[in-house]
């Protein structure tokens, strides 16, 4: 079970992943979290920054779909005006929303990555669908719920402890 909660890469933000590496291992398409892997939690709109990164993967031939437990408000507001395709209420880890992404861009798995700031909602589905992920670092920690703080985080924190001891990280 430890082990599904590995992701295949880490890096501090997305602006750290390599996308020539991903076209390398022949991924073509982008599942990616909303919330503290794109912009901050409570972040209405993507940053210039952040719109130059997607139109990059675009240009790359990534295709994009967010897949967010938020809800549908919140994920509508953001991903209509970049007009990237969205699924909301995921209920991430459950695989149901990442096959859903999978047919909205018409990839198989093995050709997809899944980009996301928590091992027990993106990772733990990603690795579940055999999806390419990728784990990066909460943009804003300290605008996230109660539930993501106070049980996925120290949840994380003793699975991350525990692998470490195993050497399994």
């Amino acid at each position: 079970m430890l082990s599904k909660l590995i992701p295949r890469h880490q890096v501090n933000t997305i602006y750290d992943i390599d996308l020539q590496q991903l076209q390398n291992e022949g991924i073509r398409g982008i599942i990616t979290d909303l919330d503290n892997t794109l912009v901050g939690a409570k972040a209405p709109y993507a940053t210039p920054e952040l719109q130059a990164w997607l139109q990059k993967l675009r240009k790359s031939g990534f295709q994009v779909v967010i897949v967010s437990n938020n809800n549908k408000m919140r994920v509508t507001k953001f991903a209509q005006p970049l007009l990237i395709p969205f699924i909301y209420r995921a209920k991430k880890p459950t695989t149901s929303a990442f096959r859903k992404a999978l047919t909205l861009m018409n990839l198989k798995a093995e050709h997809t990555a899944v980009i996301g700031d928590q091992m027990l909602t993106d990772v733990l589905g990603g690795n579940r669908m055999g999806l390419y992920t990728i784990l990066v670092q909460p943009i804003s920690p300290a605008d996230e719920g109660f539930f993501t703080k106070m049980v996925n985080r120290r949840l994380e924190r003793a699975a991350l402890s525990f692998m470490k001891r195993q050497d399994l990280s």
